[in-house]
């Protein structure tokens, strides 16, 4: 039976394993990962949310798998006790510019099967007393969740199920040839029939040392949060958000009552100057080279120069994040804010300066590689791994039949 490695330790690498277990359960399944503990980075540190898929284009992976995805999430929770909980959201316009991409995200919603509806500004005060606005979306699937505990119990699952599971263990190359993958991992070498890059804020490394060159880089974008003090909390009940710029990828400063109980509020988006790189202070020279030297960065940054000037203010001054802040929430006081810690989302980016707004994943006869998986993929992440499991086994099939004739 094949031998399978996986390579990183987050909730898409270990939903594909274990989704390759379900679906070849003879095979012999390596999940590498390079930190001590399971969701490390993205995983670890995002806020914790069930995305619906109401902002994605309708047909799209990240519109189908967030919708199957938030399903499958809930499901498995309810199954194996993990914290969950499917409060809802609402998406606010704050004034009356903001009406018609209002109702034009609600016309999203419906396209993608959501259950949504348009409330008033009286509802929306009944479920979100402290919050400003003029008219909402309420979102009914919107949930959130515990995914370090998720991805603690699919790596309890792996292991019961028989696969190796590497911590402390970083992947420096993936040579592939006709006959297998060498892996080098902490300076040996080891090798697979087949491969999974699941890498995240290094998946285009990885691909790059398989001898794949797609038209894309990974960058790293900062997201910084805030929590309001433990005696703020009531000032949010469920989930509140923006309406969403048309002419930004991001979603805005949002805030999010998360399963522990604290409310975060964020994030902005800035570039970060390490790829793991948590702090403002932290600096690669190597990795930020590497973005300023790409050609696609410079053609996006002057696509929107302005907003990020002024996602860099919120990154800097308090007042001015909070200035955006009070446009939904206009009780709080900077004195109401505490730091929280940050987080940073891989964001593939083409050479043209585009982003690529759907998930990536793309294959060569001996592996299968995740070259873009940004929100929702937490929330998406069980059909991801389904649909890698579904590519490896089609590739496992024409290699036997390619060896059989």
């Amino acid at each position: 039976m094949s031998k399978i490695a996986i390579i990183g330790g987050g909730i898409v690498g270990l939903s594909a394993a274990y989704a390759i277990q379900q679906k070849m359960p003879g095979a012999e399944i390596t999940v590498i990962e390079k930190e001590n503990r399971w969701a490390a980075h993205q995983t670890g540190n995002n806020s914790g949310v069930i995305h619906s898929g109401i902002y994605y284009k309708p047909g799209s992976l990240k519109a189908r798998f967030a919708k199957e995805g938030g399903e499958a999430l809930i499901a498995f929770s309810q199954k194996y006790g993990i914290r969950h909980e499917r409060c809802g959201k609402v998406i606010v316009a704050v004034n009356e510019r903001e009406l018609p991409l209002l109702k034009n995200l609600y016309k999203r919603g419906l396209q993608n099967r959501l259950n949504v509806r348009m409330i008033s500004r009286e509802e929306l005060q009944e479920r979100e007393p402290y919050v400003n606005g003029l008219e909402a979306i309420h979102v009914k699937e919107t949930g959130i969740i515990d995914y370090v505990q998720v991805c603690n119990t699919l790596a309890e699952i792996l292991k019961e199920g028989g696969a190796r599971l590497l911590l402390q263990t970083e992947v420096q190359q993936l040579h592939e040839d006709p006959a297998g993958i060498e892996i080098t991992m902490n300076n040996r070498h080891e090798t697979f029939d087949y491969a999974v890059n699941c890498a995240g804020l290094f998946s285009d490394r990885i691909t790059k040392s398989a001898g794949i060159l797609p038209d894309c880089k990974i960058v790293p974008f900062r997201g910084e949060y805030y929590k309001l003090r433990p005696e703020k909390r009531h000032f949010v009940q469920n989930l509140v958000y923006p309406v969403p710029n048309p002419n930004f990828p991001f979603l805005g400063v949002h805030l999010t009552r998360m399963v522990n109980g604290e409310v975060e509020v964020g994030p902005n988006a800035v570039l970060g100057f390490k790829r793991e790189g948590y702090k403002k202070t932290d600096i690669d020279l190597g990795d930020l080279a590497e973005v300023l030297t790409y050609k696609g960065f410079w053609k996006l940054a002057l696509k929107y120069w302005k907003e990020g000037l002024n996602e860099m203010a919120r990154s800097y001054s308090k007042t001015a994040f909070l200035k955006s802040l009070n446009q939904l929430l206009p009780d709080v006081t900077e004195d109401d804010l505490i730091p929280a810690s940050a987080g940073v989302r891989a964001q593939a980016l083409r050479s043209d300066g585009t982003l690529i707004d759907d998930f990536f994943i793309i294959n060569s006869k001996r592996s299968v590689h995740v070259c873009n998986a940004p929100s929702p993929a937490a929330t998406a992440c069980l059909p991801i791994g389904e649909e890698i499991a579904s590519r490896l086994a089609r590739l496992i099939a024409k290699s036997a039949h390619h060896q059989a004739v």
